[in-house]
């Protein structure tokens, strides 16, 4: 994983940044950034950063989806992958959480604010008013460029089953597996965190797991358990990936 890429940033984020090594080696949580409205949005740190794998997990974007934060949950409060270091955000959307709104509280579907592909959207799916345009947006999109991680996991609700996002089907079927889900395809939206990030960050993957409607405990260990074993697998120096290198001549690859 290349680690260590220089990003502009503002004095505020540059302290948030300097302060994320220190929170994975201390297993603590971070806020990386505020909502709309002001709330935090916190990842939580465990695992060496010198570890030679870096997982984020993302419980929930919409706040009507809620599913993934116990999956989040069940994932904090689990003792550290060896040789991995995981970060974990229960909810990039805190404002649309406590309203039980899809979008944030300006009504924005943060799953459609990404500049990969975006278009204006308007409805429940309003895609805000520039890629980016929001603060929860932008904080997963600095967060995710300054990790770089190798393996990252959007939890959705409600299909019940792990999306062909465009990474690596090989690891989305293998958490399929794991987690006793169907790999399947939706219709890939504009302007989604995970289109965006194996375009801009194509040495790693990142894939949706759509949970059902209705979530049991079970399916809750399941998952968990499988974001464990992946990317435990996936440590393991017998594990070898091919990644292609993004296209130079691509606006987004230079993005």
């Amino acid at each position: 994983m290349i680690r260590g890429g220089r990003i502009a940033v503002l004095p505020t984020l540059l302290c948030c940044l300097v302060c994320f090594p220190a929170a994975a080696l201390a297993g603590k949580q971070e806020a990386i950034g505020h909502s709309l409205q002001g709330r935090p949005i916190f990842a939580q740190v465990s695992g060496d950063p010198d570890s030679p794998l870096r997982v984020l997990v993302v419980g929930c974007v919409h706040g009507d989806e809620p599913a993934g934060i116990r999956v989040a949950r069940r994932l904090t409060a689990s003792p550290a992958l060896r040789a991995v270091e995981l970060w974990v955000v229960p909810t990039l959307n805190p404002d649309g959480l406590a309203a039980g709104t899809r979008g944030n509280a300006r009504g924005v579907d943060l799953n459609r604010n990404f500049p990969f592909d975006w278009k204006p959207l308007d409805g429940l799916e309003y895609s805000g008013t520039g890629p980016l345009s929001e603060p929860e947006s932008r904080a997963a999109a600095r967060l995710t460029r300054h990790l770089r991680p190798d393996l990252t996991i959007w939890f959705h609700q409600p299909f019940g089953l792990v999306d062909r996002s465009g990474g690596e089907e090989a690891v989305e079927r293998r958490f399929a597996q794991l987690a006793g889900l169907p790999l399947g395809s939706i219709p890939r939206p504009p302007g989604s965190a995970s289109s965006w990030q194996n375009r801009v960050l194509p040495q790693g993957t990142a894939f949706v797991v759509e949970l059902p409607a209705v979530v049991g405990t079970d399916l809750v260990t399941r998952s968990a358990r499988a974001v464990r074993a992946l990317a435990s697998e996936w440590a393991s120096p017998e594990v070898s990936r091919q990644v292609a290198p993004p296209d130079p001549r691509s606006p987004s690859a230079r993005a």
